[in-house]
């Protein structure tokens, strides 16, 4: 293990244990609201790709109504802000994830990665990074396309495996630092 990555970890684990204290009221509101706005018990539970290809259980507030399968007024706002995303706070105490790192995806993307692409998997998933600061708008994105799947298997989820590639080379604290404040100014604005 590098310098670097025993550093983050302990700075990933401690950063996560002051803001779920700190963030708790907060997170119980949330979960409260996600639970009766769709209609759930207000957590989403899915299996994501982690560091190395190991699957990993993902948290998030649940934003899509159980019975319409359509997202709610309230998802859309905690969709907006990232509030959704939250108790993947949870995911980063646990060493599941990272402050700063790939986005984690599902199963048949990061997994299936060939060659020198595979050195992703080197990386622990985060929950923020240059490609879902250049890709917040993926949904919107996606939906102005004649085919959002092929669109993503094309153009953006290569594009996105360019950037953690070239993240992996310039990783330091500092440009953690740096991608965390660029992650506040894109969600306050």
């Amino acid at each position: 293990m590098s310098e670097y990555t025993y550093w983050k970890n302990i700075f990933d684990r401690t950063l996560a244990l002051i803001l779920i204290v700190f963030l708790m009221p907060l997170l119980i509101i949330l979960i409260c609201i996600a639970a009766i706005d769709t209609a759930s018990g207000g957590l989403f539970v899915q299996k994501r790709i982690g560091q190395y290809g190991k699957p990993f259980m993902i948290y998030k507030f649940r934003t899509i109504h159980k019975n319409k399968e359509i997202c709610s007024r309230t998802g859309l706002a905690m969709r907006k802000f990232k509030l959704d995303e939250l108790p993947q706070i949870f995911n980063i105490l646990k060493g599941d994830m990272s402050f700063v790192g790939p986005r984690p995806d599902i199963e048949g993307y990061y997994d299936r990665l060939e060659g020198a692409d595979r050195q992703v998997l080197e990386l622990k998933p985060g929950l923020t990074c240059e490609a879902s600061i250049e890709y917040r708008n993926e949904e919107t994105l996606l939906k102005e396309q004649v085919n959002p799947l092929q669109y993503n298997n094309e153009v953006l989820f290569p594009q996105k495996v360019k950037m953690n590639l070239a993240y992996l080379e310039k990783k330091s604290f500092k440009n953690d630092m740096k991608i965390l404040w660029k992650t506040f100014v894109a969600i306050i604005n």
